[in-house]
């Protein structure tokens, strides 16, 4: 009898192994942790057409000469210094100034001039030069007439050399300088200024945002950016022919720009 005991417990003792008796296991959990809660994504940089704007089929740039420091501009279809007549309802920066003309100079950041005559010093030398008559809200107009795109010779405020441009290049317009409140920032103007390169099957422009997000142009015309974050902004414009950047003077083309809150919340 006792030996029967004892092959009996011996019988319970490797059962009990048998079935992970013989280690204490135990399944703990962790009563503070917390699921990680993912922060919001950042919202897309998007590239959009604008609406279609006013048309100034007519205007036009008749004669346009730099002498002595000042430069002179007659026009006709166009007037200076009024309001763009859709300006209220394209929901971009407008400029409470009105229409004016865009002079860029070798590719820097244009000047806006709400008169056809004024003062501007341009540094002695060669210099690729484009102006354009601009609506109010800094849209290039884009008509064929209402330009002037030069390589000119500067010295002591005269053009003592000047010959159109029949090469193709790119001109950068917008966006510039700093935006402020959601009127200004929700939608950002971009537009350029292709010179001898129409856009298509053959010319595009390749706009980066900010070094990450890119986009491939093939109608020129303005655009929307949204979805920009605050704060400084990069737009860079590169001229493009059959995918491969085009070898031209001042290609490609960057430009900084800020968009602010407007403290009042609007």
């Amino acid at each position: 009898m006792r030996y029967f005991s004892q092959l009996i417990l011996l019988f319970l003792v490797l059962l009990f192994t048998a079935c992970g008796g013989g280690e204490a296991t135990t399944e703990t959990t962790d009563d503070t942790a917390t699921e990680a809660v993912p922060e919001p994504a950042m919202k897309a940089v998007a590239l959009a057409p604008m609406p279609a704007t006013k048309s100034f089929p007519d205007a036009k740039i008749d004669g346009w000469k730099y002498r002595d420091g000042t430069f002179t501009y007659e026009t006709s279809g166009y007037e200076f210094a009024v309001p763009t007549p859709d300006a209220g309802s394209i929901m971009c920066a407008n400029s409470g100034k009105g229409q004016h003309a865009h002079l860029i100079i070798d590719n820097e950041p244009y000047i806006a001039k709400y008169e056809p005559t004024f003062e501007q010093a341009v540094a002695d030398g060669e210099h690729h030069i484009l102006t354009f008559l601009s609506r109010s809200y800094h849209e290039s107009i884009k008509n064929g007439q209402a330009h002037r795109a030069v390589k000119a010779t500067t010295m002591k405020g005269n053009f003592t050399e000047i010959a159109e441009i029949k090469t193709p290049m790119l001109f950068y317009s917008r966006p510039k300088g700093t935006y402020v409140g959601n009127k200004e920032t929700q939608n950002v103007m971009l537009d350029f200024f292709p010179v001898n390169a129409p856009l298509g099957a053959e010319y595009q422009v390749k706009a980066v945002v900010n070094g990450q997000d890119e986009f491939m142009i093939d109608e020129w015309r303005p655009y929307y950016l949204t979805g920009l974050p605050m704060g400084e902004n990069t737009v860079e414009l590169t001229l493009m022919k059959d995918g491969v950047a085009v070898d031209a003077p001042l290609n490609p083309v960057t430009r900084t720009f800020n968009l602010e809150a407007d403290p009042a919340g609007k």
